[in-house]
Parts: C-alpha cells; sequence; structure tokens
C-alpha cells in the first residue's frame, strides 16, 4: 500500500495545484519511484489511498496502464482518515492471507523491501516496521534484547518518546527511554492478517503509530534496525534538490 492521500502542506506553492505524489524529483513524480521500487521487489497488487487532487492520481496511473501492475484505489476524498484509518478501510482491497507493506510515498530510500517483507513473513510478526539510528526529535523505543523471532536486528516495539518534551507513550508502566533502544521509523512497515482484526476495532479516523502503541505489550510488533539505511522524507521544498542528489547515489 501507497500512502498518497496527504495534503502536502510543507511542499506548497507546489502542493497548490497538485498532490504530493506528483511532485517532480529526478525527473519523475514521487509515485513514480516508489511504484518502481515495489514493483523490483516483485510485488504485483498496490493499493493507493488518495485524497488531495485524487483525480489527478487515478489520471497519471491510466496513462501509464498502472504500470503493468495490479493497482487499487482507496478512496478518500470525502475526507482523510489518517494512516491508520486509511490502511482499515483499504482492507478489502488486499488479500485476507497476505502481509501488506506499506511505504509512504515521500519516501527515497535504499531498503530492501522484498527482504522486509519476507523476514516478517519468516518472523512471524504481527507488523514489521523499518527502523534506523536516523536523528529526528520523536523516536520509536524498542526492547535491547532480540526477540524470539531470532533474527538479527529484529527488536520488540515498547513504546515512544519526544526527545525535545520529554514525552513518553507506552503500554508498559514506568518504561525509561533511557534503557530502552531508540529508533527512528522510516514510514516503511509491514502489517500482517494476524492484526487485520484488531484494526476493525479502531475508530474511523487514527494514526498506525497510535495503534502500535496501543497494542505493542499483546502483539508482536516487531522493529527492524537497519543501521546502514539510507533514506530521505521529501516532506518541504529544501528537500527537493536534496532528493536529486539522493537518487544519484550509485547502488542506492
Amino acid at each position: 500500500m501507497i500512502f498518497a492521500a496527504g495534503l502536502g502542506t510543507r511542499l506548497k506553492p507546489l502542493t497548490d495545484t497538485m498532490p504530493k505524489a506528483l511532485v517532480r524529483v529526478g525527473g519523475q513524480p514521487l509515485l513514480w519511484h516508489v511504484i518502481q521500487r515495489l514493483k523490483e521487489a516483485g510485488f504485483g497488487r498496490v493499493v493507493i489511498n488518495v485524497h488531495h487532487f485524487a483525480q489527478q492520481i487515478i489520471d497519471y496511473l491510466q496513462a501509464n496502464q498502472n504500470f503493468g501492475l495490479d493497482i487499487r484505489i482507496s478512496d478518500e476524498t470525502s475526507g482523510l482518515l489518517e494512516t491508520g484509518g486509511g490502511i482499515r478501510k483499504a482492507l478489502p482491497l488486499f488479500d485476507p492471507e497476505l502481509p501488506v507493506l506499506i511505504h509512504n510515498v515521500d519516501i527515497l530510500s535504499n531498503a530492501d523491501l522484498a527482504g522486509i517483507y519476507a523476514m516478517a513473513e519468516r518472523g512471524h510478526a504481527d507488523a514489521l516496521l523499518l527502523v534506523s539510528p536516523r536523528h529526528t526529535k520523536r523516536y520509536l523505543l524498542f526492547e535491547e534484547e532480540e526477540s524470539t523471532a531470532g533474527a538479527s536486528g529484529i527488536l520488540l516495539l515498547q513504546g515512544w518518546t519526544n526527545i525535545e518534551t520529554g514525552e513518553v507513550r507506552s503500554p508498559y508502566p514506568g518504561l525509561d527511554p533511557r534503557h530502552a533502544q531508540q529508533l527512528a521509523f522510516s514510514g516503511i512497515h509491514v502489517l500482517s492478517p494476524s492484526a487485520f482484526s484488531i484494526l476493525k476495532d479502531m475508530p474511523e479516523r487514527f494514526g498506525i503509530i497510535d495503534f502500535y502503541l496501543r497494542y505493542c505489550h499483546k502483539y508482536a510488533f516487531l522493529g527492524k534496525n537497519q543501521r546502514d539505511l539510507q533514506l530521505l522524507d521529501v516532506g518541504k521544498l529544501d528537500s527537493l534538490d536534496m532528493a536529486e542528489a539522493f537518487l544519484s547515489i550509485p547502488n542506492r
């Protein structure tokens, strides 16, 4: 699933006339870059949620024959549902027996998408979040020891913190961020069918991180720490030039 419904307010004035998904970097729309990465990784069905200038995205896909993929649109034109609500609404468009890899449209990275997906399947994770030691203000908190999945770099989600305000969110009472591994979320994650049913119990609108934090003490919500992750969030105007340079990196 590609999250493409956002308003892209940080990319104004470009997004006054187009959706963020169609803002161009390296000569192609952001959506093109993510679709190509997914196609190269072997994904055949892609669900894309739309809201802001939704018809432009639909027309772009049709003009390119859906890039030879089974592309399905999750229509949020009546109202944005946030990340968790967007997944919940799109559930009927997924294969109910297969995990779903979720990718923000404004993320460029060197992530091994096929490998992450396979790891989620092998490790029997209810969700697997790609994380790294990237500098940010907000971190997910993980158990220091490896989880029962037994794979190197796999950690158990325990909470969230904002290091500037000191806020901590966790179902584990008294969790001290200083004693947890603090890692930044990439906007790339895999949700398994085992978690679909609890998604249905959530409200119409909610953030997916809120969902993970609400249930991480009951379900195997894991983090994959990719220390060599190269990632760029193309969310602001000043990141567009950085994106051009990022795309020119060999073997990205």
